[in-house]
């Protein structure tokens, strides 16, 4: 029986889409200028790749790492200085663009009702995380969970999940965990036996991976309400 529904953050309560477009566009100018590259297609090419390779290790990469091995791929020293500064304001930038989902506010309001609700989710940047920048959904949360801060690892591994369980109250077997991202969210949850349901958001458009059978697919969160697919039971 379902006790509690553990949320994702980002591309699951809000839309990042455009923050990340502004952020990444910002970033590839500055550094084909920090370079002096004569070519932008060649430069745009060369990033997208490295970018590419650094998202298949680790979705949640360090900007900088990548903007430094850029900068080693053309036999150049970074100004270290400015890649802090380039970093603060690219999730700046994310976090400016960063709007809920049309359906978030009714749907958390329906499940509200019969749930517990809970965030485990992966800090991202540097400072506040984006939570606490919409009021207007933090009083529907029992728990936030952020992996990456105050000593706990960042998801898939299992410590963020457990500790949002532990502090519910609720046994894996008793819980849902709904998010994006397929081996941060979805395999994360499974691993601590907590079922899972993959947001593919309609709106976002983006290469999805393929995934596994068995797992439910929604597009949009209000699915969770329609009790012809009972996903909640």
């Amino acid at each position: 029986m379902t006790k509690a529904i553990l949320f994702d953050f980002t591309q699951t309560l809000v839309n990042s889409v455009d923050g990340f477009h502004a952020a990444e566009r910002q970033a590839e100018v500055r550094l084909s200028a920090a370079l002096g590259l004569s070519s932008w297609e060649d430069f745009l090419a060369e990033y997208r790749e490295l970018r590419s390779q650094f998202r298949a290790r680790a979705p949640n990469f360090p900007r900088p790492d990548l903007w430094r091995e850029i900068h080693v791929r053309h036999d150049q020293q970074p100004d270290e200085s400015a890649l802090v500064e380039w970093e603060l304001e690219y999730w700046e930038t994310v976090k400016d663009g960063t709007v809920l989902f049309p359906e978030t506010i009714r749907t958390l309001t329906w499940l509200s009702e019969s749930f517990s609700l809970a965030v485990v989710t992966n800090h991202q940047g540097s400072g506040d995380h984006s939570v606490s920048r919409f009021p207007a959904l933090q009083s529907f949360f029992e728990v936030v969970v952020v992996g990456g801060e105050g000593g706990v690892p960042s998801k898939p591994d299992p410590a963020p999940f457990l500790q949002c369980l532990e502090r519910l109250g609720v046994a894996a077997a008793d819980a849902v965990h709904i998010g994006d991202d397929w081996g941060v969210d979805v395999c994360g949850a499974r691993n601590v036996g907590i079922r899972q349901i993959w947001l593919k958001h309609c709106s976002v458009h983006r290469r999805w991976p393929e995934g596994e059978p068995g797992v439910p697919v929604i597009e949009k969160l209000d699915e969770l309400l329609d009790p012809a697919k009972a996903l909640l039971s």
